[in-house]
């Protein structure tokens, strides 16, 4: 998802101020979130972004859990991710956050730190017993745990077995290819296909391909502490590689990837059928293979050994539910969370629409129900378990930003206008400032 969010910042530093104000205060309830209705009952807000058919399916989990908890009520407030984040940012800032967030992983420290949002630890009547530590532990830093995992997904390059059909060429064995096979392949793939289409799109057009780079060369994007922990010499040479693909005409045009960086889902090169590959999170298989028309397929990351234990993969929060440090209604937030992750009905209602559910009890559950898509990217979760490594840090505050600027500096590549070693230091540099 892509998405420049220039207020956030400046409506948490507001956040953070109002939060330090009124707990001078004493109120342990505050002002925003919940309310309490007459005879007893409670009134809770409950956020997320998504399509359509999330908010038709969460609707009818909140309906079902209003027919068993009548003293509840809970009111949606949902939208698109373009407009998402500086609602959120807003709402907290005038003290007036909705009690049960849909967070993302771009911005769970950048709120938990700011003291915006609940440890989840210290949440009553929360069960996670049934999440596998690594799951778990996606949404926890600095001792506390800000966001429960919704959905488990991992980085994965995403293939159309039709175009590797039509360019004659052999799907490859994930297990153990390399970024050199990957390269050769694409590069194959674009000559047979004489201008119909091409290989893959370009590595770069997150950062989330970066982070498995550096994860496969000992580093990380992001360090426990909330620091940069790529260094300019595996940052030069993943841009290098960035030229690479371009020189060997793997990826298309640096004019068609920088249009295809900020296109629709439905309108990208993967889902309109000109790439035989690209890179995704696993959860959005489905929408694509529905894009496009075609039953795709994931395959794991390529290594620099070939190895895939090696290649720098681990279990990644879709999304998070969070609940808001300040809702009056902390023990009903955290039931209704607990609802969302644990309860039966709730997971045949939603099944994978967030991702694959790291409730181990409930994906057995609604595995058979899943469409073949979201079935695929179960499978893949559950193959590539054994390989992975420890989930990677969430960003730092600030962090939330990179995607926009390495998807700047991946086109100053592609176009020439910055050499690898020049745009891996202005890359870092650039970050560097958004953390401070």
């Amino acid at each position: 998802m892509r998405l420049h969010i220039p207020r956030v910042a400046t409506a948490l530093a507001l956040a953070t101020t109002l939060l330090a104000a009124s707990a001078c205060g004493g109120d342990s309830g505050g002002p925003g979130g919940s309310s309490d209705d007459a005879g007893g009952k409670v009134t809770l807000r409950f956020t997320w972004w998504g399509s359509d058919t999330r908010t038709k399916l969460t609707q009818q989990v909140i309906d079902a859990y209003q027919k068993d908890h009548p003293n509840v009520t809970i009111k949606g407030e949902f939208g698109e991710w373009s407009g998402y984040w500086d609602k959120l940012a807003t709402t907290v800032a005038a003290n007036d956050a909705p009690d049960i967030i849909q967070m993302d992983e771009k911005y769970l420290r950048e709120y938990a730190d700011r003291g915006a949002l609940l440890d989840l630890k210290k949440a009553q009547g929360l069960d996670t017993g049934k999440f596998e530590p690594d799951t778990l532990s996606a949404g926890e830093f600095d001792g506390g745990l800000y966001g429960l995992n919704a959905g488990i997904n991992s980085f994965a390059v995403v293939a159309n077995p039709a175009v590797f059909k039509a360019a004659g060429v052999a799907i490859p064995d994930d297990t153990t290819w390399t970024w050199d096979d990957f390269a050769r392949i694409s590069a194959e793939i674009s000559t047979k296909l004489n201008g119909k289409g091409w290989g893959t799109g370009a590595l770069g057009t997150n950062e989330a391909g970066l982070n498995l780079w550096a994860r496969q060369n000992g580093e990380s994007l992001w360090t426990k502490d909330g620091k940069l922990g790529v260094s300019p010499e595996k940052t030069t040479d993943f841009f290098k590689y960035v030229l690479k693909l371009r020189d060997m005409k793997a990826i298309p045009s640096a004019e068609f990837t920088s249009q295809d960086m900020n296109a629709a889902l439905d309108q990208s090169a993967m889902a309109t059928g000109k790439l035989a590959m690209s890179f995704i999170w696993s959860n959005q298989l489905l929408a694509f293979s529905q894009a496009s028309g075609q039953q795709l397929k994931l395959l794991r990351i390529p290594s620099t050994d070939g190895k895939a234990a090696d290649n720098g993969s681990y279990y990644k929060g879709s999304m998070f539910w969070s609940i808001s440090s300040r809702s009056k209604h902390q023990k009903e937030a955290a039931d209704f969370v607990n609802y969302l992750a644990n309860n039966p009905a709730a997971g045949n209602v939603l099944l994978a629409e967030r991702g694959v559910p790291p409730n181990t009890e409930i994906r057995t559950a609604v595995t058979p129900k899943l469409k073949p898509a979201d079935a695929a990217s179960a499978k893949f979760i559950q193959d590539i378990g054994k390989e992975l490594g420890d989930p990677s840090p969430a960003p730092p505050v600030g962090g939330g930003q990179v995607e926009k600027i390495i998807q700047r500096y991946t086109t100053e590549v592609l176009f020439g206008r910055q050499a690898p070693d020049a745009a891996a230091k202005a890359f870092l540099d650039e970050v560097n400032g958004e953390l401070k």
